[in-house]
């Protein structure tokens, strides 16, 4: 454990880079605020943390800048509990006080608000066809012989399927199909789900060929990523922002990776911590979608490891909390 002075450093340290992106010299942080030695007594204290894997000094003549080590004891130990300003907060208020429309436009408007208000790349992940309960389920006849099947999850999704019949199907069928199908699906998941025999081959028919349909709908998570186009002014090696984009257009690892930081129960990611080395240079925040006791999707950022966490943790955690409050009220 350091000590309060090699703390109080490496917090000055940590602070001024993510602020200005610069290596940091021992004069600057001698005058900051809760230091009081001398720049020589800074530069001694500096020399120990890089020592310590704390800093690394880039250059024989340059300051120090921070190791994923030093970030993570910063967000460990030194973050204090970030808290949005009120303008914030009444922005995600009135985002999902006025959310309407699919789950689908929801969550992809919610990776766009959470970009636009951190600066850095954002991830919203949505549960998954496979796992979420239905809520309700019917058949809705289009025409004489075509019908539309349709279920409400309780993540609030809609899922369709048009349905096409060899011979016309009467509204009084279709009502009681509707009803039997709602029977044999609500409070179960989509996937895996059957229909038990009604007794009438005729509506029997009908919810198997709406349940197959159904069916065949895609288990992925849904997941939507907003502000990827931030992240190339995060970097000055055109490289490495290659790398990111090239790997956040890869939705299957993104899901991995975000899944992985949650099961290892994190809510920060620094560097190479997270085991993908694409995003070595990279730091991701995360917090769960909760509804009802039950996870239904993630809300994260992804950006440098100089990353500003208080304000990317207080961001996630608001976002994920109205947005699951959101989603239980269908």
């Amino acid at each position: 454990m350091l000590d309060e002075r090699k703390t109080a450093i490496l917090r000055a340290v940590v602070q001024e880079y993510i602020g200005t992106g610069q290596p940091v010299g021992s004069s600057h942080i001698a005058t900051a605020p809760g230091i009081n030695v001398s720049s020589a007594t800074v530069r001694n204290e500096m020399a120990v943390l890089e020592q310590e894997g704390y800093l690394v000094q880039p250059h024989t003549s340059a300051g120090r800048v921070p190791t994923d080590k030093g970030y993570r004891f910063f967000v460990d130990h030194l973050t204090p509990h970030g808290r949005l300003d009120e303008l914030k907060v009444d922005q995600v208020r009135q985002f999902f006080d006025g959310a309407h429309g699919r789950m689908e436009e929801l969550l992809a408007r919610t990776s766009h608000l959470v970009a636009g208000m951190t600066n850095y790349a954002s991830v919203v992940l949505g549960p998954s066809v496979e796992r979420a309960d239905v809520r309700s389920a019917q058949v809705v006849g289009l025409g004489p012989r075509s019908a539309l099947a349709v279920v409400v999850l309780a993540s609030g999704a809609v899922e369709s399927q048009s349905l096409e019949f060899d011979s016309e199907v009467s509204e009084s069928r279709l009502m009681s199909a509707s009803a039997h199908l709602a029977k044999s699906l609500v409070g179960r998941p989509l996937t895996g789900a059957a229909v038990s025999p009604s007794g009438d081959d005729a509506i029997d028919a009908i919810c198997n060929k709406a349940l197959t349909a159904l069916s065949s709908t895609s288990t992925d998570d849904p997941v939507f990523l907003g502000g990827v186009s931030s992240m190339a002014a995060a970097f000055d090696a055109v490289d490495v922002v290659r790398q990111v984009l090239h790997t956040l257009e890869q939705q299957y690892l993104v899901v991995t990776l975000v899944r992985d930081i949650l099961d290892r129960g994190l809510s920060v990611a620094i560097g190479a911590e997270h085991g993908v080395e694409p995003l070595a240079s990279c730091s991701v925040v995360v917090a769960p979608v909760v509804v009802d006791g039950q996870q239904m999707g993630t809300i994260g950022v992804l950006g440098p490891t100089r990353m500003d966490y208080p304000q990317a943790l207080a961001t996630v955690e608001v976002v994920s909390d109205r947005l699951g409050r959101r989603l239980g009220e269908g």
